[in-house]
């Protein structure tokens, strides 16, 4: 399997980034799910928050990487039975996507820096407070990043099944290939 996409096929690194991002995604709203019902005598009560930014800075690095790939190696074209409103939804759905995950981590960087002080990714690095004189930043990007990772996990279990449908009722490649076949 090749590095790069071909006009047919996808290749192994945006194969990779893709199930890379789905997996990050769907952890980080599972570890938010349940991080926001823990006490203040949980153990997990400061980690937990700091392991979900962490990652969640990873993710906007891996999708900055993403997109700057996706300008490099070009997905390949459509399938040539896939009609207009096929090709269009398809179109739509991924940038929505895109689109939706850059402002959720937009939305969580901004719940993070309210306060002014930066975000330790790991002991590693820190991202500075740069924005944060937005009048009730916490409260207004707080309720952004909920509601909008419930609208992505909810999305992109559509995205999953429209691909799950286009396998098993269409026949076509569309699934096979971001499965490197």
């Amino acid at each position: 399997m090749q590095w790069r996409n071909t006009p047919s096929h996808y290749g192994l690194l945006s194969i990779a980034l893709h199930w890379l991002v789905a997996v990050a995604v769907f952890g980080l709203f599972g570890l938010g799910y349940w991080m926001v019902g823990l006490d203040y005598y949980s153990s997990w009560y400061k980690t937990a928050p700091e392991l979900h930014k962490s990652i969640g800075i990873l993710l906007f690095v891996v999708m900055l990487g993403r997109m700057l790939w996706r300008w490099i190696s070009p997905p390949p074209a459509s399938l040539p039975e896939h009609d207009r409103l096929t090709r269009l939804g398809a179109r739509f759905g991924h940038a929505f996507l895109y689109l939706g995950l850059f402002v959720l981590m937009l939305s969580g960087y901004l719940i993070s820096t309210a306060d002014g002080r930066g975000i330790g990714v790991f002991g590693l690095f820190e991202v500075p407070a740069t924005i944060t004189s937005i009048p009730n930043q916490e409260d207004v990007a707080g309720l952004v990043h909920e509601y909008l990772s419930w609208v992505l996990v909810i999305f992109a279990g559509i995205h999953a099944l429209a691909a799950l449908k286009h396998h098993f009722i269409d026949r076509d490649r569309t699934l096979s290939r971001m499965f490197g076949r």
